[in-house]
């Protein structure tokens, strides 16, 4: 646990040279200790919320002229006192300004102790501190928008708010306890079953909004499966716009899943080229098809190449019920007919006749590519369809929830077969209780508090 005495320093900025880096200082003496390296104003007698310039000293010697916030407690991130300290960004005035706060009696801050002490003052719930890193990580409008939704409570003030109700039913139960010998019934057996199943269906669409949330953090996987040599890993390298993958006409050059994220109107998408579907008696390229069809089980979408120059419609068919029967027939999968630009009129032009959308596209001369953007973006909707409402994207939350959910599936089964109070009280103890580790409302494990915070970056 963090010993408040203590006042703890650290670079908010990115390490390296840069035009400005910030220093940040938290704690009881966070004033007293800007006050004995800053020449200037009197840190401690200035308002709260403040801007002022001045100069960084090292007894005689002008280390660098800055400008200093003051945030006094509690009108501060953390609720402690705050300094921030604008420097110039020589990687060499930092760590030296770091090095005379030390001296005068701060320490270095461990990775996210700023938010897990706002956290522990109370200026922002758990839901609201791990959104601060998941809105630092955010490459996305798609990110960006859940997690400063997350950071402005809307997650938060649901579960408050199912909290809430459930509490007023606890303590009636609970009261009937204190009342067992009188045979009374504070808490009507059918409002509370009501109540259970409206709690219920809400948490049930939270959890189920987990995929659409995790879609949203971390991208939308898509994985590009099909034959050798139709053309995997040039559509790669053009929605990259890089070289990443190696092109070759050899079959079963790509022996390994190459993958990386193209933001595509605000959302990710997540592009894994993946080994040549193919039968081979080479060990190696075996395990990287194995390893194919693993990335394709946890794929959204598939993305099924074929030649459409070559290929023939039963071979395309056959291929797409051996995918189907080893991936589930649930898996959405997109067919991509491939090098339309060697295909001048031949039998396979006018498309073909198979129950997967197919779109018609030259990877080699970037043709049919804008179609194939437009398909994703679709689709990308399609997947979102929580956009408008609450989300969770944290799997600790969604674990909570379904913790949540076994208890009050328990209560329910409990009225209906007139279960004894005592019972009804323990199992709504635990849904709250679970419910209530989520934002923190409840003491949390000092081991989950750690786990959480150990994630952020040193100064936030």
């Amino acid at each position: 646990m963090i010993d408040f005495g203590n006042t703890i320093c650290a670079l908010s900025t990115p390490q390296g040279s840069g035009a400005i880096g910030l220093i940040r200082l938290s704690g009881e003496n966070a004033l007293k200790i800007a006050n004995k390296i800053f020449e200037g104003k009197d840190l401690e007698s200035v308002a709260t919320q403040s801007l002022h310039f001045g100069k960084i000293i090292d007894g005689e010697e002008i280390v660098d002229e800055v400008l200093v916030s003051v945030f006094k407690a509690p009108n501060s991130y953390t609720g402690e006192n705050v300094v921030e300290i604008s420097a110039h960004g020589s990687s060499y005035i930092l760590s030296k300004i770091l090095s005379l706060l030390i001296q005068t009696g701060a320490r270095m801050a461990k990775a996210g102790e700023f938010t897990q002490r706002a956290y522990l003052n109370g200026k922002m719930d758990l839901v609201q501190a791990e959104a601060v890193t998941d809105l630092i990580a955010s490459e996305t409008k798609a990110a960006h928008d859940l997690a400063i939704n997350q950071m402005r409570g809307g997650f938060s003030n649901k579960i408050n708010a199912l909290r809430e109700e459930l509490i007023h039913f606890a303590s009636l139960i609970e009261l009937e306890l204190d009342f067992s010998e009188e045979d009374v019934e504070f808490a009507d057996r059918k409002d509370l079953k009501d109540l259970v199943d409206k709690i219920l269906k809400i948490i049930h669409q939270l959890v189920a909004s987990f995929s659409t949330g995790n879609v949203l953090k971390n991208g939308i996987p898509v994985a590009i499966l099909g034959q050798p040599n139709v053309g995997k890993s040039t559509l790669l390298n053009l929605l990259l716009n890089e070289d990443k993958a190696i092109v070759s006409d050899i079959a079963g050059t790509t022996r390994d899943s190459i993958e990386d994220t193209v933001n595509i109107e605000g959302i990710a998408f997540r592009f894994i080229d993946t080994a040549g579907l193919r039968d081979t008696e080479d060990v190696v390229e075996n395990i990287g098809i194995e390893r194919s069809y693993q990335k394709a089980e946890k794929a959204s979408l598939i993305l099924y190449m074929i030649d459409a120059s070559k290929d023939s419609v039963e071979d395309i068919n056959n291929h797409l019920e051996a995918l189907k029967t080893r991936l589930g027939s649930k898996k959405q999968i997109l067919v991509l007919a491939n090098k339309i630009d060697q295909n001048a009129g031949g039998s396979n032009s006018e498309g073909y006749p198979i129950e997967e959308e197919t779109i018609y596209i030259s990877a080699l001369k970037a043709e049919g590519i804008d179609t194939l953007l437009q398909k994703l973006q679709s689709i990308a909707k399609e997947k979102m369809q929580f956009q408008n409402e609450v989300i969770v994207s944290n799997i600790r939350h969604q674990e909570a929830l379904k913790k949540a959910a076994e208890s009050l599936e328990r209560v329910e089964e409990g009225l209906n077969t007139n279960i004894t109070g005592d019972f009804l009280a323990m199992d709504i103890r635990q849904a709250l209780h679970h419910l209530g580790e989520i934002t923190g409302s409840i003491e949390v494990d000092r081991d989950i508090l750690g786990n959480i915070f150990s994630r952020f970056c040193i100064g936030k």
